[in-house]
């Protein structure tokens, strides 16, 4: 079994396992004696699958891209899949690797990450885990250790617990239909897809849904009106988007990802920038920063 890192503070704990990818394990609240998955738990008997964790970090960049890598500055980039069955290279490779500990206590953790060898990019991870009574605090730092310039992005994949009662309030002004292989093909406004509009609190849609939203504030809440509880999402720009994802209703789980740019970003006209993504020369850092504050409510009284 992998080693674990944990923290804890007042109610809360968390569980980090940094030789995967440096991600979340599990994310908790103890209420009235019940123990209360915000992130889904991992396997009780460990696991080597990144995917069966309940957050990822997302660096040198999220999600997809297409056409085995991309082009930028006249010089195209090649990249490999990563992932089987995934014929587009995903999420980067961060998650995928050993961190570090360089410090840790009770209630914090940082870890470090070099890596050379996905396509161009070579960089230095700094990643931080702040635990304290109201919720977790993450910060993703990662600078350019590469020659020349190159197009960043950072995000964060938590898979969250769904249960018939969640509700989620994220509003964003609009999102990209995606195509079989889970590529971007056109944005829409929110406002034309009422079922995706979460402009207020609605549930999560009954069928699949995996899309980037764009032109989000930063905030989201997610309540479990049956476990009188709430989990709301602070996340500071460069995070301007979320990846909402989920299989269906009846899966356990959702996916609500702060990330930095679209889908493909790198392969989009007219340019990596004009989509999110962040251009750095040879030893300059971009940086994310998302909490999660967890409180309790009483049924009915978030809904506006």
């Amino acid at each position: 079994m992998r080693a674990t890192v944990r923290l804890s503070a007042g109610s809360l704990s968390a569980e980090i396992i940094p030789s995967l990818g440096g991600g979340v394990a599990r994310f908790d609240i103890l209420q009235n004696g019940q123990r209360f998955e915000l992130f889904r738990a991992s396997p009780a008997g460990g696991t080597d699958d990144p995917f069966a964790l309940g957050l990822n970090v997302l660096v040198p960049w999220s999600n997809r891209i297409s056409g085995a890598g991309f082009k930028f500055d006249d010089a195209f980039h090649a990249l490999s899949p990563n992932v089987a069955g995934e014929p587009c290279p995903i999420h980067g490779d961060g998650w995928l690797s050993g961190w570090r500990v360089s410090s840790s206590d009770d209630r914090f953790i940082q870890l470090e990450h070099e890596a050379a060898g996905s396509g161009p990019f070579c960089y230095g991870a700094v990643l931080d885990y702040a635990l304290d009574a109201d919720g977790m605090a993450i910060r993703l730092a990662a600078t350019n250790r590469s020659a020349m310039a190159l197009p960043f992005g950072l995000g964060f994949h938590p898979w969250l617990t769904r249960t018939p009662a969640t509700r989620l309030m994220a509003p964003a002004e609009s999102v990209w239909l995606e195509d079989s292989r889970h590529l971007p093909t056109h944005r829409v406004p929110v406002v034309s897809r009422p079922e995706w509009d979460f402009s207020s609190f609605r549930p999560l849609p009954v069928d699949w849904i995996n899309n980037c939203f764009v032109g989000w504030d930063g905030r989201a809440t997610i309540l479990w009106e049956d476990s009188a509880l709430a989990l709301d999402v602070e996340a500071r720009p460069p995070l301007a988007d979320f990846i909402l994802y989920s299989p269906s209703a009846e899966a356990p789980f959702f996916c609500f990802e702060p990330v930095s740019h679209a889908v493909d970003a790198h392969n989009l006209p007219p340019g990596p920038e004009a989509h999110g993504l962040v251009v750095l020369s040879p030893g300059r850092t971009l940086c994310a920063e998302c909490r999660f504050r967890v409180r309790e409510i009483k049924p009915g009284s978030d809904r506006r």
